[in-house]
């Protein structure tokens, strides 16, 4: 079988006041995920305290199969029943290969979007980033007396252009273009 990485992006709606029981939670099942076969990152997005109460995480993992062993295991199972106590709605999830996790299809199903959509899409939302992330953040950059340093600059630059990517600018252009993209 091809290897072809997989990443899974988890949603917890969290009831109010239960935030440190769900760390504590996650302090159990994060060095679970992290010693399961293929695992290769993850990250907590964390909601705004008194304002927001979803968690998200994304785990990514080398095939779609290692992916799909830890999140239908036994372990995950249990552990997800012990924290359900704590979510306003059950346990989401979507498993998606590649960069699929950018073209967030909750409404569509399993439903990807074909390869040359995704490129125009990924291209006409990252080329105007491109140009105006730089310029809001080199000033700033400066003003706080860093040196410019072109792999330093790339880095911050390339930093924030990804994090809007996935947690701002995709979600909403996604569904902007729904009919579109999925067509």
């Amino acid at each position: 079988m091809e290897k072809q990485g997989a990443s899974v992006v988890i949603t917890h709606h969290i009831l109010e006041g239960k935030e440190k029981e769900y760390e504590k939670w996650l302090d159990e099942i994060v060095p679970m995920s992290k010693h399961s076969r293929g695992f290769i990152d993850l990250q907590i997005v964390r909601p705004i305290p008194k304002l927001t109460f979803v968690y998200t995480v994304i785990i990514r993992y080398d095939t779609i199969d290692n992916l799909k062993n830890w999140m239908e295991s036994p372990a995950r199972e249990a552990l997800i029943e012990k924290v359900s106590p704590f979510f306003r709605k059950h346990d989401r999830y979507q498993v998606k290969s590649g960069l699929d996790f950018l073209f967030n299809a909750e409404n569509e199903g399993t439903k990807v979007p074909v390869r040359w959509k995704q490129y125009l899409v990924t291209w006409s939302a990252i080329y105007p980033l491109s140009i105006l992330i730089p310029l809001l953040i080199f000033p700033i950059l400066h003003a706080i007396q860093i040196t410019t340093n072109h792999y330093f600059d790339a880095l911050v630059s390339s930093g924030v252009i990804v994090f809007l990517m996935v947690y701002v600018v995709m979600p909403n252009y996604t569904r902007l273009i729904k009919k579109w993209l999925y067509k």
